[in-house]
């Protein structure tokens, strides 16, 4: 024993680690910590019929390759690799609606740092069921849907959930989402503010091929992701004032693709939406702590960041990997999962890095939700002058990959 954490003692629990949430990062993690051997009951208040629905909605997330591995490491990829959209490429400019992007731009590409994708695109009904299979399938991990968590408590080395009946584990696991229960119980408060936007989220279809090419156009309301699906097909989140988002939410679908397409432009071909509408408000909110005595913060239930580098699920993705490397180097030496000195090498690792990427997503979005001529010709000049300089191109492509800092043992490919 290199330190004063307190060793495994021996007692009747139900699991190892009650998890409560169970959307992607709940599962994900129970799927992490078997894999380390450590047992897991996951719970979530709605019922299992809410997660099976396979029908397209158009919802999907663009994992980054770092997160890609963390599948792969889970024997989940299997299931994803044939339905998964790669992105070989990123693009973004800087312009106004109608008027097309700036002539100085970023161009990134997987092949300049000897990879063949900086990520996937994954549909949510693709992802969601492999990850419930894959826990159904594991004897380590029993998932409770339709099971509310009211009370938790943490008594001597063990935490106690109500959740119909007690639970005991070794550790408690918050993975239930901004406005975490868990959290709350525990005291954690949380820190952030409105950015004033709002996302408008769907799935198009379109005449030309994608490519594989990932866009970011910015605009003075805000970014205009176009990410690349299976097929002539792309994911759609356009940001714009609240008020004005309520409004083009509002229309029909015709009304809506009429305002949308000289903001999109005609790169694609023709467009026509598929699938569903969505909006949800933007905002950044980061947890004081991501421990408590016993407890750990895990995905957005820890933080919440701007979309603009979409990498709000890639962050939670690095928590579970990160949760998960802690977890199983502890166990080895026989430590308490729970245990004060294992839990704080979690939030050391992790605290930062999430810090780090709000405070930049939301530096990058300040300097281009603006229409200021001045700021418009440096954010110009500056995005010109990365895709000009080979070294800066390949440290932004290696950070939007996944790849940079100290990486998990699931990361590391």
């Amino acid at each position: 024993m290199d330190n004063g954490a307190r060793t495994v003692i021996s007692g009747a629990m139900d699991a190892d680690a009650l998890i409560v949430g169970g959307g992607l990062t709940g599962p994900l993690t129970a799927l992490a910590l078997a894999r380390a051997g450590l047992t897991s009951i996951v719970l979530d208040a709605r019922p299992r019929a809410a997660f099976d629905d396979a029908a397209f909605d158009g919802r999907a997330y663009a994992m980054a390759l770092g997160s890609v591995r963390v599948l792969q490491g889970l024997g989940l990829w299997g299931a994803l690799a044939d339905v998964a959209q790669p992105i070989t490429g990123i693009r973004a400019s800087d312009g106004r609606a109608g008027e097309g992007a700036s002539p100085l731009h970023l161009a990134f590409d997987a092949a300049e740092i000897g990879e063949p994708f900086m990520g996937q695109m994954i549909e949510d009904r693709h992802l969601r069921p492999a990850l419930l299979a894959a826990c159904d399938a594991s004897d380590r991990i029993d998932m409770r849907f339709g099971v509310a968590v009211t009370d938790q408590s943490v008594e001597g080395a063990s935490v106690r959930v109500a959740a119909g009946s007690d639970l005991t584990g070794r550790v408690l696991l918050g993975c239930d989402g901004r406005d975490s229960g868990v959290a709350q119980r525990a005291g954690i408060r949380r820190v952030g503010r409105d950015y004033g936007q709002t996302a408008l989220v769907c799935a198009l279809s379109h005449d030309l091929p994608h490519h594989g090419i990932a866009h970011q156009f910015f605009m003075p309301p805000g970014p205009l992701a176009i990410l690349p699906l299976r097929g002539n097909r792309s994911s759609i989140v356009w940001t714009e004032t609240p008020e004005v988002a309520a409004e083009l939410n509002a229309l029909s679908d015709d009304d809506y693709l009429d305002v949308l397409r000289p903001r999109f432009g005609s790169f694609l071909g023709q467009i026509a939406l598929t699938g569903a509408r969505y909006t949800y408000p933007l905002n950044l909110t980061l947890a004081d702590a991501f421990t408590a005595p016993l407890i750990a913060l895990v995905g957005d239930a820890a933080h919440g960041i701007h979309p603009i580098a979409g990498q709000g699920l890639n962050l939670g993705v690095k928590d579970v990997a990160a949760l998960a490397h802690v977890l199983d180097h502890a166990r080895a030496r026989g430590e308490d999962p729970g245990a004060p000195d294992v839990l704080a090498r979690y939030q050391r690792w992790r605290r930062f890095d999430t810090g780090m990427m709000g405070f930049a997503t939301d530096a990058v979005n300040r300097l281009f939700s603006n229409d200021n001529p001045a700021l418009r010709l440096a954010r110009d000049v500056g995005m010109g002058a990365i895709s000009a300089w080979p070294g800066a191109r390949r440290r932004f492509i290696r950070e939007a990959a996944g790849l940079t800092g100290d990486l998990p043992d699931l990361m590391r490919g």
